[in-house]
């Protein structure tokens, strides 16, 4: 496994480990891993000869500088479970390496309603800075294929539109999300959680998933209350959004449907704040 931080560094590693143009499969990350980020290294390396994993904490697409400050970093153990799954090469850049003039003025992205719904709502500017990154990662790895996890879902599709408006020849892979034996979605963010903090959340698995089960039969509105009730019960206090949309909008729904629905949530715990979505199964 080769480490590179400079992106001059990263061309010469992918010329070595690429001489034939193989398939490429690029793996973004902010570090602080866990088994779902490796669940998309395997994924990745079922796909395509090489794959490249980054590890950058993005400062453009934090819109609570506290929440930058606390984001967990554990590189040195992000380097070994990288290179146990059989990475081929983690790629390590300085903000100044992909913001070279800054992150002032940067460039600004079409992103239409999802800019404006669920996490497009309560984190303003959020999905520039992850455009705004991920455009430069792409540019810079040029892989065949971008894997990136289910449980980040609006991020996908945002990245998806990117993807569209900027023409990259670029296929995304969405893996399912990875889950804790309880349901609770994998994430870098449940290490700040505190051992009771930890039994809580899976609340939220719990909510959600009576609401996609019962979604198709029972009004909306009610399922929503109980589930943000629910929520409330057991501890958070802090409720962004807890809702029945449609799948390919994210916009909310009002009754039970056919369309493709997704139930879907943000809430804080503690200081924390954790998100998670389930699909409704199709009737």
């Amino acid at each position: 496994m080769l480490i590179v931080r400079t992106y001059s560094a990263l061309q010469k590693a992918m010329a070595m480990q690429q001489p034939y143009h193989v398939q490429t499969a690029f793996v973004p990350t902010m570090g602080a891993l866990h088994d779902g980020h490796l669940q998309l290294v395997h994924a990745a390396r079922q796909q395509a000869q090489l794959v490249v994993v980054s590890i950058f904490v993005n400062p453009t697409q934090f819109n609570d500088a506290a929440d930058f400050v606390q984001y967990p970093v554990s590189i040195e153990q992000d380097i070994q479970l990288l290179e146990a799954v059989g990475t081929d090469i983690v790629y390590l850049p300085s903000v100044a390496e992909m913001y070279p003039l800054g992150t002032a003025n940067l460039e600004h992205y079409p992103l239409g309603q999802l800019e404006n719904v669920l996490e497009g709502k309560f984190r303003p500017g959020h999905f520039q800075g992850v455009c705004q990154v991920v455009s430069r990662l792409l540019q810079q790895v040029q892989p065949g294929l971008l894997v990136m996890g289910q449980k980040d879902y609006q991020q996908c599709m945002v990245v998806q539109a990117m993807i569209d408006y900027l023409q990259l020849p670029v296929h995304m892979l969405r893996v399912p999300t990875k889950r804790e034996p309880d349901g609770l979605a994998m994430s870098s963010r449940n290490r700040r959680l505190s051992p009771a903090e930890r039994v809580a959340a899976v609340a939220m698995y719990l909510a959600l998933l009576q609401m996609a089960t019962n979604a198709r039969h029972l009004p909306i509105a009610e399922l929503e209350a109980k589930a943000a009730s629910q929520l409330l019960a057991a501890g958070f206090h802090k409720l962004d959004y807890i809702s029945l949309v449609h799948a390919d909008t994210l916009l909310p729904v009002s009754q039970p449907a056919t369309e493709p629905m997704l139930a879907i949530a943000a809430a804080f715990l503690g200081a924390v704040r954790l998100i998670d979505n389930l699909p409704v199964a199709q009737p």
